[in-house]
């Protein structure tokens, strides 16, 4: 990647950190990157997989998740401070993309794996398996995977596994259709990942590939997935997986 375009999507993406509550424009971060605007959605989107807006909601919901769990402020006071002026919007997207509402992240910080298998995922329509081998530098650690329609984990996965320590894996009943696969896995007495330096930390680990068709007609498809510290350029995870990801023999 050159060295000048990762630099000036690290200048936005920090100035997002810096300034979530604001109302950044994507004129203010083309400034910020020296480029024209156009010029700098092309290569923010290209770099981290996100259009610079989408990444910006992701940076203010990763900060109300932290602002939930650490303080005492309410939630209409919390979407203020994270930069929404209207409390129902925060609500809606923060448990859309959270797996909880504000109010039951606070208390419970994390999704089960009930939640997401709520309803119908394959419809009933064409589906097809995806298959192949997690590899990770957190050995004996479990991982998370699951098929997001963009390069963010948020949202009710399409399909999803959770298997104990790298290795082989299989996702079931994948629709048809443009699908990410994103895996996660985090070391022991660190799956509280709201808590994580949003610089990067090599205690949490991340692989994202795609985009995969899924033809369906109980196809199969190989990916394998090689997980890396997680960056700054990454963008945040927002789905609640703390107990998940902190699985154990008994434990789910």
């Amino acid at each position: 990647m050159d060295d000048v375009i990762e630099r000036a999507v690290l200048r936005v993406i920090e100035s997002m950190q810096e300034n979530h509550g604001e109302q950044l424009t994507i004129d203010d971060m083309a400034r910020t990157a020296m480029f024209s605007k156009f010029h700098f959605s092309r290569v923010f989107q290209r770099v981290t997989g996100l259009s610079p807006g989408r990444f910006l909601s992701a940076v203010r919901l990763r900060e109300a998740k932290r602002l939930l769990v650490s303080t005492s402020l309410s939630i209409t006071h919390i979407s203020h401070q994270v930069g929404y002026s209207s409390v129902g919007t925060f609500s809606s997207r923060f448990t859309h993309s959270v797996g909880l509402s504000p109010s039951r992240y606070r208390q419970f910080m994390s999704v089960t794996a009930a939640d997401l298998t709520v309803g119908d995922r394959a419809s009933g329509g064409p589906s097809a398996s995806l298959h192949g081998v997690v590899s990770s530098p957190l050995a004996d650690r479990p991982v998370f995977a699951g098929v997001f329609p963009g390069q963010i984990m948020e949202g009710r996965p399409a399909s999803f596994t959770l298997i104990r320590r790298p290795g082989p894996y299989v996702l079931e009943h994948v629709p048809k259709g443009s699908w990410y696969v994103i895996a996660q896995a985090v070391a022991e007495s660190r799956e509280d990942a709201v808590h994580h330096p949003p610089e990067g930390d090599a205690a949490t680990c991340i692989a994202r590939i795609g985009p995969i068709e899924v033809g369906g007609g109980d196809g199969t498809e190989r990916a394998d997935l090689r997980l890396r510290p997680m960056s700054t350029l990454d963008p945040p995870v927002l789905l609640a997986l703390r107990d998940l990801l902190a699985w154990t023999d008994g434990r789910a």
